[in-house]
């Protein structure tokens, strides 16, 4: 996977805090939940909450030099082709582009939400994150969350291939949540299980990444994608199924916890959405597991 190289990014739709201090500590409840599972739980969306992270929400202010790299170093797809982070700023440029279009195209309005970059923790408006937490999406303060150190936590723990277009799946993920948020589809409900609506929820997440993923050469700042991308992206949807977290974490799958999906389930619905190419084919309420 590649960025045109004369693509123009805008490192202004992020926020940099990586190696600012910030926020309150995080607290892990639940009996003494693992750094493992914990990421199991949250990986690619899911409410700290509801594990007992604390979400006390603190907004504290954050100390240490001014976050300026994005803006100095992550100006072209150039730019994007050799720096991990300039590439995130490019996924989240072309993602906004897209949904930008197609919600004027359906008479609706697109607003933008920010990706924030940090390093170890930070505060958001759903609650302190830890770098333990994986990447997630607030919809209370319509941003997403992101360490880039979770891409290593994705191979080494949960056995992915890695690659660019594996990144790219993990944002447009938490951006799929963002266009669910405003569709008034993200708080249909938590019910866990392989057909609760937590499940449901997420799949439709990766749905709608395949669709942005079907078109995102259209958008002026991806080159063409190979089948080698595609893979890539599959490969990370399957990394992060619930049934495959369940049998490395515990030795056994329980169906009935599931909170995001099968390896099956995540693939078949990314599938979804790149080869139908429009958010119609998504209703994973509808349609089915």
């Amino acid at each position: 996977m590649s960025f045109d190289p004369n693509a123009r990014l805008d490192p202004g739709q992020l926020q940099d805090r990586r190696g600012r201090i910030g926020g309150r500590g995080i607290a892990v409840g639940g009996g003494g939940l693992g750094l493992v599972f914990v990421i199991a739980y949250l990986l690619l969306g899911g409410d700290p909450s509801a594990i007992g992270l604390d979400t006390s929400g603190g907004t504290g202010g954050f100390s240490g030099p001014d976050a300026t790299t994005l803006q100095q170093e992550c100006k072209t797809g150039a730019d994007a082709n050799q720096r991990a982070d300039c590439r995130i700023v490019g996924y989240v440029n072309s993602i906004q582009a897209y949904w930008k279009t197609e919600f004027q195209a359906s008479g609706e309005q697109y607003s933008d939400a920010d990706t924030v970059l940090f390093s170890d923790q930070t505060s958001t408006a759903c609650g302190t994150a830890s770098s333990a937490v994986g990447p997630f999406y607030c919809p209370n303060d319509v941003s997403v969350y992101l360490d880039l150190g979770f891409f290593d936590e994705l191979q080494q723990r949960f056995g992915a291939h890695g690659g660019a277009f594996a990144e790219a799946y993990v944002v447009a993920h938490e951006y799929g949540h963002h266009v669910q948020d405003l569709l008034g589809i993200l708080g249909r409900g938590s019910e866990t299980g392989a057909g609760g609506t937590s499940v449901r929820t997420e799949l439709m997440a990766d749905c709608l990444a395949g669709v942005w993923a079907d078109h995102a050469t259209e958008t002026g700042f991806l080159e063409p994608l190979t089948q080698a991308d595609i893979a890539d992206a599959l490969d990370a949807a399957a990394a992060v199924g619930d049934d495959r977290i369940q049998a490395r974490t515990q030795g056994q799958v329980d169906p009935e916890s599931w909170t995001h999906g099968s390896s099956e389930q995540r693939q078949t619905w990314f599938t979804t959405g790149m080869d139908q190419g429009t958010a119609d084919a998504c209703d994973t309420f509808a349609g089915g597991n």
